[in-house]
């Protein structure tokens, strides 16, 4: 039987506890919580003139406090098993999809798709139990057939929408090693094919497997649904991209990520680099479909500042962010700005350069290089796309030079030596799709 000292000391031990709690849940709060950092290429500026400016918006997943703790995944695996998916490449197909499913567990969803001139449910939605069973499901695929490639990651998205939740992390990999040549078949019609995804909360991972398929269809679907891309040139390799890939789904912390950036006091958006978004007036909007643990996104806004006297600052930019926090189960929000100041001192305009934001926006620059590289060689003008890529080459020496920067030295050999390899046809195909996956790569911050 407990005294009165007893029952005393029990309350003070509570009181004690909840004390510790309360301060120990802001602390847990702010550990599951996305960070926004809005950092200024040049936050001194040359007064009495006006300026073009890089503006870097990003967004750092939290990390996952407990491993055990991780979002469930709902994922289709879509498969082409058309005619030139035989031999080799269809066996490596299936042991990776069947390697990447034994990351899973009884808490996530897994369905298989396969596809050549129709489209096959192999393993309908099923939470991952019996293993084997999918396995087996799995290996009876075998290759024969044409190409129905958006019918196939339609049918994908079919069984995701079975258990969609947005409390999972809901995504489809495509691997394909040929051009759709069943039903819809451009870029565009697959990129709207994304972009209706994405709304419904469905990342495409999209996989090009060897030298016969069409990459731009396959970044625009990846793109516009925010997955990823990558290029395989071969067969064998396909297991540690699966295995890329299912380590980014099961690493995802927040989803429908909208970033809104407002310019103020005059200052005139210019670009945004990196992904695709919509600018209106002084507006400018963008969306990402998820963050991963730890990991950074960023968008790269350029703007045109107006002159303004030394010794005064300027807002430039007010940044709001609304995603839906997958831990907390919340829609959260985050707001910044960006302010500017204006000094008549050309050594303290270059002593407070942020040499990180500005190696971020010259790779940036240098990608879209890249891009009116790959237009010009596509048109048939051979020395014009070199031409683009030794500007772009100089430009990122120039700025290697000025920043200390062996990653953007780097790039400036890439550069070069891009430059040098359009001088043949047959190599064309194989280049330009490192080229695309580089470039989605970069601007988009995709870590494999």
């Amino acid at each position: 039987m407990k005294t009165q000292a007893d029952k005393h000391m029990l309350r003070r031990s509570l009181r004690t506890l909840g004390c510790v709690l309360l301060t120990l849940l802001p602390l847990w709060a702010q550990a599951n919580q996305v960070s926004l950092n809005i950092n200024l290429a040049t936050p001194v500026m040359q007064a009495d003139q006006s300026h073009r400016a890089f503006i870097k918006v990003s967004l750092e997943g939290f990390k996952q406090q407990d491993k055990q703790a991780r979002i469930p995944a709902n994922v289709a695996i879509v498969l082409d098993k058309s005619g030139s998916m035989g031999g080799d490449k269809i066996q490596y197909a299936r042991e990776a999809a069947i390697m990447a499913i034994k990351r899973l567990d009884e808490r996530d969803i897994v369905s298989v798709v396969s596809y050549d001139s129709r489209v096959q449910v192999v393993v309908p939605a099923t939470q991952v139990r019996e293993q084997q069973h999918i396995y087996d499901a799995i290996r009876q695929i075998h290759a024969n057939g044409n190409t129905a490639l958006f019918a196939g990651v339609s049918k994908g998205a079919n069984e995701l929408r079975k258990f969609l939740s947005r409390n999972k992390v809901n995504r489809v990999i495509l691997l394909s090693d040929g051009l759709a040549n069943v039903g819809p078949q451009s870029a565009s019609e697959l990129g709207e094919l994304g972009a209706s995804l994405a709304k419904e909360g469905i990342s495409v991972t999209t996989i090009g497997l060897g030298l016969g398929y069409n990459e731009d269809l396959m970044t625009r679907l990846a793109g516009f649904s925010d997955g990823n891309h990558a290029f395989v040139e071969n067969a064998e390799d396909l297991a540690s991209v699966f295995q890329y890939e299912f380590g980014d789904v099961l690493s995802v912390v927040a989803q429908g990520v909208n970033i809104e950036i407002h310019c103020q006091n005059g200052v005139k958006p210019i670009r945004l680099l990196g992904r695709e978004s919509e600018i209106m007036g002084n507006r400018v909007t963008t969306r990402l479909n998820q963050l991963y643990s730890e990991q950074e996104k960023f968008v790269i806004l350029e703007v045109e500042v107006p002159a303004q006297q030394a010794e005064t600052e300027l807002e430039l930019v007010s940044v709001k962010v609304a995603y839906d926090n997958l831990f907390t189960q919340h829609q959260e929000q985050l707001a910044g700005q960006s302010i500017a100041r204006f000094s008549g001192s050309r050594q303290e305009v270059s002593a407070a350069r942020d040499d990180k934001a500005l190696e971020a926006a010259v790779e940036q620059v240098a990608n879209e290089y890249s891009r009116d590289a790959i237009e010009a060689r596509d048109s048939g003008d051979l020395e014009g796309a070199k031409k683009i890529l030794q500007d772009s080459a100089s430009y990122l020496g120039s700025q290697a030079k000025s920043l200390s920067s062996p990653r953007l030295q780097e790039q400036q050999e890439e550069a070069l030596q891009d430059a040098d390899a359009l001088e043949t046809e047959q190599d064309w195909n194989k280049q330009r799709k490192e080229l695309k996956a580089r470039q989605y790569k970069r601007a988009t911050q995709q870590t494999y």
